[in-house]
């Protein structure tokens, strides 16, 4: 009887409240995985597409100035890169012109847009066959990241088509159009260098050069407004 008493008498009636209190506790405290899950399911939706869009520019950022290596391998995602993939695609639509005028650019879209991601995959299958040690989306992200200075280069050129052509401007854009491939390939093999083993990284790096190549030659021979 006395035990039983002595039980109760650790829990009072009035201290209900109170444990249950401190039952919340470590959930709060526990791993960052968990206490990030937790916040997600109860975060407001703005501030989830917030925090999504600050990701996104914050890799941009890395492309630029690729410092950090494991900032685009650390929490890959796929968003940025849709969106350089549609960009280019949407600048580069029409870029030939044709005899019949009821065709709206659509085949030239989806060219481009084809080229970017099986690009991507055969690039990221040929490091993984080399014995690369990343994941294949890591990859694709990576590459696709990586496409931001070939997209700027994009944008530059189309706004001096529409001035009045020439042999200088023509050799600006051929100029901008190198920049930006000799930047997307430095940016790609800061991050992917490391993955791959010693003796194979030329092997790794040459279709990396091949893929940024070809979608610079896009951009400088892009001639129609």
């Amino acid at each position: 009887m006395t035990t039983f008493d002595s039980k109760y008498d650790m829990f009072p009636a009035g201290d209900v409240g109170v444990v249950e209190g401190e039952m919340n506790i470590p959930s709060q405290g526990g791993p960052s995985g968990e206490s990030m899950e937790f916040n997600t399911l109860d975060e407001p939706i703005k501030e989830t597409f917030m925090r999504d869009l600050r990701a996104v520019g914050n890799k941009f950022f890395h492309v630029l100035i690729p410092r950090e290596k494991t900032s685009l391998l650390k929490d890959w995602d796929l968003w940025g890169p849709l969106l350089l993939c549609t960009l280019m695609a949407t600048i580069l639509q029409g870029s030939t012109e044709r005899a019949d005028n009821s065709n709206d650019g659509g085949p030239e879209f989806a060219e481009v847009f084809v080229l970017v991601w099986i690009g991507a995959a055969v690039v990221t299958a040929n490091s993984k066959l080399l014995g690369g040690n990343i994941s294949f989306f890591q990859s694709v992200c990576v590459l696709g990241y990586c496409l931001f200075p070939i997209a700027l280069a994009l944008v530059v050129c189309r706004v001096l088509l529409f001035m009045t052509q020439n042999s200088f401007l023509f050799f600006l854009r051929l100029v901008i159009s190198m920049i930006g491939f000799i930047w997307a390939t430095f940016a790609a093999t800061k991050f992917l260098g490391d993955s791959q083993p010693e003796g194979k990284k030329a092997l790794a790096v040459y279709p990396i050069c091949l893929f940024y190549f070809i979608l610079s030659w896009l951009v400088v021979s892009h001639s129609n407004v």
